[in-house]
């Protein structure tokens, strides 16, 4: 049985170092260990590797097929994309993983779940939106609430600073092990590995 991971994000070089775009830049990391190079998914809204993954890793033979996806919708549609992936792939809630940035996280924390609300997250409402279900798995990159009162929406689009690109560099590093720990080993072990 197949399983899709998408990371969550906006399409463009204008957004591609926003903290909205940490998911796709997770996705980005499954594909470099993958060796493989993305490939656009006509009439699925989305760029795609298909890989096989297994405990010594991701691209080798053997293993489970895995879907890995970055949706070229813009994030309030990213269910579009989800939608007509699972079903190409024949694929229930429960063999979905989604990676994406989470603003009541601090930096340099990652919480895996499965189900849940979207908690203003608009990826993840346009996802159980199309989905007409939250029961897929989450993986939860931390990028803190910006300063004072500021706006959710300007902080989560604006650019990653400098002093702290190498920790999220760390955390879309540590997101993509947790991922194939999910993958490979269950939930439970990829929580107890990796929530903090």
């Amino acid at each position: 049985m197949t399983w899709l991971v998408v990371g969550l994000g906006n399409p463009g070089r204008q957004y591609s170092s926003t903290r909205h775009n940490v998911g796709y830049l997770a996705a980005d990391e499954l594909v470099r260990q993958a060796g493989e190079r993305w490939k656009t998914a006509r009439g699925m809204h989305a760029q795609v590797v298909s890989t096989r993954v297994g405990e010594s890793g991701l691209g080798l033979p053997g293993g489970e097929a895995v879907v890995i996806a970055r949706p070229l919708t813009f994030m309030n549609e990213s269910g579009q994309a989800v939608r007509a992936l699972m079903d190409f792939h024949h694929l229930d809630a429960d063999r979905l993983v989604v990676v994406h940035d989470e603003l009541d996280l601090d930096p340099g924390q990652l919480r895996l779940k499965r189900g849940g609300g979207d908690n203003g997250h608009n990826g993840l409402r346009s996802i159980r939106a199309h989905l007409g279900s939250g029961d897929f798995y989450r993986v939860r990159i931390g990028i803190g609430r910006p300063p004072g009162h500021g706006a959710g929406a300007d902080y989560v689009l604006g650019r990653i600073a400098k002093a702290d690109r190498d920790q999220t560099a760390l955390d879309v590093d540590r997101a993509a092990d947790a991922v194939l720990t999910l993958l490979t080993q269950g939930l439970p072990a990829a929580q107890n590995q990796f929530n903090s």
